[in-house]
């Protein structure tokens, strides 16, 4: 990633508010469409406390990280957030630091829902969601992908606050992912954590972080090939890091194929290493490394 400084999407600022006051979700709006020489984003809109962050660069595709004002999100914060990726365009959608979750009983959540056009790209990888210790929080990711277009898409969260002794301690947390490909369901994905059904920490045993990518669409059916083969055919260790397993996409009817990996791991660094190892053939779709000079 390159370029001195970032610019900064146009922001309409609302002060949060708790979740008995709040009017409704607060919105965030992306479009990204091909140009002349690359991809750029033509549209990008925010409400408090979510602001958009898009870096100068100088491959392909258009670069787009999210933030939060306060560096996370309080009970009653509700994000909206679209997406839309235009024919021909690339997108890379991060985050400016992982999604932390304060304490709260109001609780708080995210909506994404992105859509990606014939012959598009999209590669969604955002920091980790830490939920702290007595919050509650709710997440969905919707992804409509053309069967002639890319997606690879991340998903992961820790145990919260480990070294201070918030292993485990959030109240809830929910995750959904879904992916349609070419119009038809190709991935329905869920994850449900709740402190109701009992201590999480023991249940976790030695993992603190789990992920989910799903590479999927024409355009990456070689890379998510390769990424079956080259997990299947890692040893398996029981002590190991990072444990991995991949499969293909449900459905061997449909075309074009992709993968779901999942990840657990100890720490971020292992399970973040494991990503960029896999994840090798996305620098060269974005344009840079999104993981050289983040952290």
């Amino acid at each position: 990633m390159s370029g001195p400084a970032y610019r900064v999407a146009t922001v309409t600022a609302v002060s949060p508010v708790d979740a008995i006051a709040s009017p409704g979700p607060r919105r965030g709006i992306v479009a990204v469409r091909r140009g002349p020489r690359r991809s750029t984003v033509t549209r990008a809109y925010a409400e408090s406390p979510l602001k958009w962050l898009t870096p100068a660069t100088h491959g392909e595709a258009a670069w787009v990280f999210a933030s939060s004002y306060g560096g996370g999100l309080v009970g009653g914060d509700h994000l909206d957030v679209e997406i839309d990726v235009g024919a021909g365009a690339a997108a890379f959608l991060s985050t400016q630091a992982s999604t932390k979750v304060y304490r709260s009983t109001a609780g708080a959540s995210t909506s994404l829902s992105a859509r990606v056009a014939d012959g598009g790209l999209l590669v969604s990888l955002p920091d980790p969601v830490a939920c702290f210790a007595s919050s509650r929080y709710r997440q969905t990711q919707t992804f409509d992908v053309d069967a002639s277009a890319g997606l690879v898409a991340l998903d992961w969260m820790t145990s919260g606050r480990r070294g201070s002794g918030e292993r485990w301690a959030f109240d809830a947390y929910a995750s959904t992912t879904r992916l349609r490909i070419g119009g038809r369901l190709a991935l329905h994905d869920a994850v449900r954590l709740g402190a109701t059904d009992g201590d999480l920490a023991p249940r976790a045993g030695r993992i603190d972080v789990l992920a989910l990518v799903v590479v999927a669409g024409a355009r990456l059916a070689a890379e998510a090939a390769r990424i079956v083969a080259a997990v299947s055919a890692m040893p398996v260790e029981r002590r190991a890091a990072v444990i991995l397993s991949a499969g293909p996409l449900p459905g061997l009817a449909l075309a074009p194929p992709g993968c779901v990996v999942r990840f657990a791991g100890e720490h971020v660094e292992d399970v973040r290493g494991a990503l960029r190892r896999l994840l090798d053939f996305v620098p060269g779709l974005v344009g840079d490394d999104p993981w050289a000079r983040k952290w």
